[in-house]
C-alpha cells in the first residue's frame, strides 16, 4: 500500500520527497496515519527489504485496495503544499513520480562475485601422534595450520588472515611443544595483546590431552605490560610499586593541566584528552620529549606538556602503563649481564597480533630472544588498524630483515564467514599496495550474497537497520547475532536512539561517550539552555570558554546582575574587558543567544555557529588538530539530530533522556547474554556475529576524513589503514552482510566510499 491519509491529506509515497520519509515514519509511530480505505491506524515500514510501504498497525496483512486518481498534470498549480514542514501533494494522490524527486532505492546485492569451490581435502599425510590425539578430541588441523604447530626451531612468521583459527593454532603449538619437543614451560613466552585472550588460551590448553594444570601455570602467558612489569617488580620492587602506579586518565590529567598553567592553557580550549594520547603514542614510540619535533602549534603545546609530565613523575617517583615498557627496555640496555639471563631464561617467543606491536615492544621481543631465535610472530598485516597508538605494521612486512632465517606460514582457510563475504573482501584489500600477498578461502557458501543499502541519511539509516533487526528476529534470529559497526563513536548516536525507542536489547562499548554528553555538544546545548532560562548559572558556566572568557568572569557576572537588576545573560552586556572589540561582541552575543528560543533548533544551532563564532573557538582549542573526530564534525552530527525537533524544548528533554538512557544502557549491558552489539570496527576486531551492519559508507567517513586529507597530500599510508578497518569490518560477518551507503551525512550530499568500488562490478568469467 503506497498511500495513506495525513492530517486530512491523502499522501503518496510515490509523491513524497525523500527526505520526509523518516517523518512519516515517525507520524505512523504517533498513530497520525490512516488507510485511505477502511480509515484503520496504518504505519511506514521503512526498512531494508522489501520497499517503504503502508501497513495496518492491528492486521499487517490486510490489504485494502486503494483508489488512484488521475490528476491533470498540465495544471499550472503547485505540485505541493507546504504542511508543518512537510511537502504533500496538493489535491489527489497521482500514479506517476514527478521530476525532481528522489526515488527510493532499493537494497541490491553487489555484483562481485566468485564461484566457491570447496578447498577441504584430505590431508593425505600420517599425523604425529599427538597432533592424531588432539584431533580425536575436535582439534583438526588443516596443512597449513599443521606446520604452523610443528616448525618449532628458529624464526617463524604466521600470516593468519580473517578466520583462519589463529587461537587454535597458538594453543597447539604450545601443547605439541611441551608434549612431543618436551620444551620446559618456563622457557616460553606467550604474549598476547589482552588479558583475556591470554586466558582463553589456558582454558583451552587444559582440554587438551596431557595438559596438566600444573605445567601450564609455569608459563609464562600474559599481556606486554604485565609480563614486564613482573620483571621490573622483581628486580625494583621500590621503585615500581603498584601504589605509585597513575592508574586513572585522570590522574595524568590532572599533571598536564598543572603544566598547561604556565602556557595559560584553559581545560576548556586545550584538548588535554588529545594530549594525552598523542604523548602515549611518543612514548611507545621510543621518542623522548626532546626528540620530538613538532609540527605544529599544537603540537608545540603537547611537546611541553610531555616535558613537564615526565619531570613530576620523576620527582614524584611515579609512573603510567607505557612506563612499564620503556622501564623493562631501560632496564636491559643499562645492564648487559641481566640481559643475558633473560636470553638464557627465554628460548621461545610466541606472539600473537603482531601487526599491532609498537616499536619498544618490537625491541624488547629483539633484545630478549636475539640469542637463540626461536620467535614465532602471528599476525595479519591486512588487519593492522592501531596506527594511533603507535602500532607499526611495517615490523610483520619486513620481519626477514630482523629473522634472515624466518619461515613463512600462511593460514589461508576462512573458517568464518561464507564464501559470498569472503570473495568480496578479498577484492577490496587487495587494492592495498603495502601488504603481503594472500588469498583467503571460504570452506562454505550460503547463497547470500552482501547487500548495499541506501538510506538518505543518519536519521532513516538507524530506522532501517532497527527494523531490518525486528524483522529478522520475528523470523527467528537472536539479538546477539547481530553487530553494528560504525567508524568513530559520534556515529552511533541515531542508531543508539532507535534501539533505545525500541523494546530490543542492546550493549554499548563501556568507554563509549554518550552523544550529548561530548565537549562540543554540551557546550551548543548550553546557549539553548540559556536563551530559555538567562539565570541558568551552570549553562552560563558552559558557555563562557566559547566566548573567550575565563571561568572566573561568572562571579563578575553574578554581581553584575545584582548591580544592574538584571538577568546573568544580560550581565554579559555590562561586563568590561580590556579589549573594546570584545566586548562589543559580548552585546552582539547577548541578543543573538536571547533570540534562540523563537527559532527551531535546527536554525538555532546554525546562529550559534555562525554568528558566535563557535568555529573559532574549536580552532583555537585545538580539538581541530584530532584525526579522528573533529570538534566541527560534532556540530554538524548535531544539526543533523535537532532536525527532527520543532522546538529547543523538545531537543533539550531528548538530549537529558539519551544521556540517562547512556548510562542505564551500559549498566544494564553487563548483565546481557544476548544483546545486538553496537561497537566501533576497532572493538570489534577479534570477534564475529552472524549478521554485520556497516554504517556510513561514503568517503568522509569510511574512509575517514583525515585518511583522504593525507591521501591528497601524497601519503598513502592512512587511506590504506582505512582500507584494512574496512575489511575487518566485513570479515566479522559469518552469513549476512549489509554496506549502508546514505545519500546524506551531515547534512551534505554524500558520496559512496571509494573502497567499494572493486566489489561493485561484475567479474569477468571465463566462458
Amino acid at each position: 500500500m503506497k498511500t495513506a491519509i495525513y492530517q486530512q491529506q491523502l499522501i503518496s509515497l510515490s509523491q513524497l520527497a525523500r527526505e520526509q520519509y523518516q517523518k512519516i515514519y515517525l507520524a505512523g509511530k504517533n498513530g497520525e496515519l490512516k488507510c485511505p480505505s477502511c480509515h484503520e491506524k496504518v504505519k511506514l515500514f521503512l526498512g531494508i527489504q522489501p520497499e517503504p510501504h503502508f501497513f495496518h498497525i492491528h492486521s499487517p496483512k490486510k490489504k485494502c485496495l486503494t483508489p488512484e486518481p488521475i490528476i491533470n498534470l498540465d495544471e499550472e498549480a503547485p505540485p505541493f503544499i507546504e504542511r508543518n514542514g512537510f511537502k504533500i501533494p496538493q489535491g489527489r494522490t497521482v500514479t506517476v513520480a514527478k521530476d525532481g524527486l528522489e526515488p527510493f532505492q532499493s537494497a541490491k546485492p553487489i555484483e562481485y562475485s566468485v564461484p566457491f569451490t570447496p578447498t577441504n581435502k584430505p590431508l593425505g599425510l600420517e599425523l604425529p601422534n599427538y597432533l592424531q590425539q588432539l584431533a580425536d578430541n575436535g582439534v583438526i588441523l588443516d596443512q597449513s595450520q599443521i606446520k604452523a604447530v610443528t616448525e618449532t626451531e628458529g624464526s617463524l612468521l604466521v600470516l593468519a588472515g580473517a578466520g583462519s583459527g589463529k587461537t587454535r593454532v597458538l594453543t597447539a603449538r604450545t601443547a605439541y611443544m611441551l608434549e612431543v619437543k618436551q620444551v620446559e614451560p618456563s622457557s616460553m613466552m606467550l604474549v598476547t595483546f589482552t588479558s583475556k585472550a591470554a586466558a582463553e588460551m589456558k582454558n583451552r590448553l587444559q582440554s587438551y590431552p596431557n595438559m596438566h594444570r600444573g605445567k601450564i601455570s609455569q608459563l609464562v602467558t600474559g599481556t606486554f605490560h604485565s609480563i614486564f612489569y613482573r620483571i621490573l617488580m622483581f628486580h625494583d620492587a621500590a621503585n615500581w610499586s603498584s601504589n605509585k602506579l597513575l592508574k586513572k586518565d585522570w590522574q595524568r590529567d590532572k599533571i598536564l593541566k598543572e603544566a598547561g598553567k604556565e602556557l595559560q592553557l584553559s581545560d576548556k580550549e586545550f584538548a588535554y584528552d588529545l594530549a594525552l594520547q598523542q604523548i602515549g603514542f611518543w612514548k611507545n614510540s621510543l621518542l623522548m620529549p626532546h626528540e620530538v619535533k613538532p609540527l605544529s602549534d599544537w603540537e608545540e603545546n603537547a611537546v611541553f606538556l610531555y616535558k613537564k609530565y615526565e619531570e613530576y613523575k620523576q620527582s614524584e617517583g611515579l609512573f603510567d602503563f607505557d612506563d612499564m615498557l620503556i622501564g623493562c627496555y631501560q632496564l636491559f640496555t643499562s645492564s648487559p649481564a641481566l640481559l643475558e639471563h633473560y636470553q638464557n631464561r627465554f628460548q621461545y617467543f610466541l606472539i600473537d597480533e603482531f601487526q599491532d606491536i609498537n616499536r619498544v615492544q618490537y625491541e624488547l621481543i629483539k633484545l630478549l630472544s636475539s640469542k637463540h631465535q626461536n620467535v614465532c610472530a602471528v599476525g595479519d598485516d591486512d588487519q593492522a588498524i592501531y596506527s594511533f597508538r603507535g602500532s607499526d605494521p611495517s615490523y610483520l612486512l619486513n620481519f626477514e630483515k630482523d629473522f634472515p632465517n624466518a619461515k613463512i606460514v600462511t593460514l589461508g582457510q576462512n573458517y568464518r564467514s561464507s564464501q559470498e563475504i569472503v570473495g568480496a573482501a578479498n577484492q577490496m584489500i587487495a587494492i592495498n599496495k603495502k601488504r603481503r600477498i594472500k588469498h583467503m578461502e571460504a570452506q562454505y557458501s550460503s547463497g547470500i550474497l552482501p547487500h548495499l543499502f541506501f538510506p538518505f541519511d543518519e536519521e532513516e539509516e538507524a530506522t532501517m537497520i532497527v527494523t531490518d533487526i525486528q524483522e529478522k528476529i520475528s523470523k527467528g534470529a537472536k539479538p546477539g547475532d547481530f553487530a553494528i559497526l560504525y567508524r568513530t563513536n559520534v556515529s552511533s548516536r541515531a542508531v543508539f536512539e532507535r534501539l533505545a525507542a525500541s523494546n530490543l536489547p542492546f550493549k554499548i562499548d563501556q568507554d563509549a561517550e554518550a552523544f550529548y554528553d561530548r565537549f562540543i555538544i554540551r557546550s551548543a546545548l548550553a546557549f539553548l539552555r540559556v536563551s530559555l532560562n538567562e539565570d541558568d548559572p551552570n549553562a552560563l558556566n558552559d558557555l563562557l570558554p566559547l566566548l573567550f572568557l575565563k571561568q572566573s568572569v561568572l562571579k563578575d557576572l553574578k554581581a553584575n546582575s545584582i548591580l544592574e537588576d538584571c538577568t546573568l545573560l544580560e550581565a554579559l552586556a555590562h561586563l568590561k574587558t580590556a579589549h573594546a572589540f570584545q566586548e562589543k561582541k559580548l552585546k552582539k552575543a547577548v541578543t543573538v543567544i536571547r533570540g534562540l528560543k523563537h527559532l527551531t533548533p535546527s536554525i538555532a544551532i546554525e546562529k550559534i555557529e555562525k554568528e558566535i563564532g563557535f568555529l573559532d573557538f574549536l580552532k583555537k582549542r585545538g580539538n581541530e588538530s584530532s584525526k579522528l573526530e573533529k570538534g566541527s564534525d560534532d556540530l554538524k552530527d548535531l544539526k543533523v539530530a535537532a532536525k527532527s525537533f520543532t522546538t529547543i524544548e523538545a531537543l533539550l528533554e531528548h538530549a537529558q533522556h539519551m544521556s540517562a538512557m547512556n548510562r542505564e544502557i551500559k549498566n544494564m549491558s553487563r548483565h546481557f547474554n544476548d544483546a545486538i552489539t553496537l561497537s566501533t570496527i576497532h572493538r570489534a576486531k577479534g570477534l564475529e556475529y552472524q549478521t554485520v551492519y556497516i554504517l556510513g559508507a561514503v568517503d568522509g567517513s569510511l574512509p575517514h576524513d583525515f585518511a583522504l586529507e593525507s591521501y591528497r597530500a601524497g601519503d598513502i599510508e592512512p587511506i590504506e589503514e582505512e582500507r584494512r578497518l574496512f575489511y575487518v569490518a566485513m570479515t566479522r560477518a559469518k552469513e549476512h552482510l549489509l554496506i549502508s551507503i546514505p545519500d546524506y551525512r551531515r547534512g551534505k550530499k554524500a558520496n559512496r566510499s571509494r573502497f567499494l568500488a572493486p566489489i561493485n562490478k561484475k567479474r569477468k568469467t571465463n566462458l
